[in-house]
């Protein structure tokens, strides 16, 4: 049986090397791709894959929000989020929205296949660490302070902090989280406090710091 990949990424040569590895294993086939949310949404309207591997990072509609409609929408399609950012930030998150694994891309050829593989026929994958954190959670033993006070913004608020890492206006952002500018500017507003900035110069100078290191992993 071969099982029916839908790829969501932003980046046409991404896209195309999920196609050409996975186009290697008798059992996985790339049968769709879209670059953004809402020609996923189009194309999963017509026909629903079996799979879907979801990037975070898109223009409009982020990954994670796409991720929770998916799952209002059609709550037994598999998605497996693969993204550069680290998995200590966003492997809970994605988890609780819907998704049934996560893979860093700087780990994609090694692991993607089994992370497939694992979730179309039902189950999770997530890193070591992640796994056993969740599991000492579960325990009730302490989760210990954040690795990074990025990790206590809201996912609405780290979706704003992203967007302006990647140098967008508020006009920009409210577009794209389709929100108003003065939603923005309370969202901002909140991250400054959380991460203890100062001024609005501050915070776009630690965001863009945060993107640039999220690209280089």
């Amino acid at each position: 049986m071969t099982h029916r990949i839908f790829v969501v990424d932003d980046h046409a040569l991404t896209r195309r090397g999920y196609a050409a590895l996975l186009g290697e294993e008798i059992d996985l086939a790339v049968v769709g791709e879209a670059e953004s949310a809402d020609a996923a949404l189009d194309a999963f309207a017509r026909d629903l894959p079996d799979l879907v591997v979801l990037d975070l990072t898109l223009g409009g509609m982020s990954g994670l929000e796409l991720l929770k409609h998916l799952g209002a929408r059609y709550p037994e399609l598999p998605v497996l989020v693969v993204s550069m950012h680290d998995e200590a930030l966003y492997g809970e998150r994605v988890l609780r929205a819907g998704a049934r694994g996560y893979v860093m891309k700087s780990e994609v050829d090694t692991v993607i296949v089994e992370a497939i593989r694992r979730v179309v026929r039902g189950g999770v994958y997530v890193s070591e660490p992640m796994s056993t954190k969740i599991l000492m959670q579960y325990a009730g033993a302490p989760s210990g302070p954040p690795a990074s006070p990025v990790e206590a913004l809201s996912d609405r608020e780290l979706e704003v902090f992203e967007h302006l890492g990647r140098g967008a206006s508020t006009a920009e952002i409210a577009g794209a989280m389709v929100v108003s500018t003065k939603t923005v500017d309370t969202y901002r507003a909140r991250i400054k406090d959380k991460l203890g900035l100062g001024s609005h110069g501050d915070l776009l100078r630690r965001a863009a710091d945060w993107a640039r290191d999220a690209s280089a992993l």
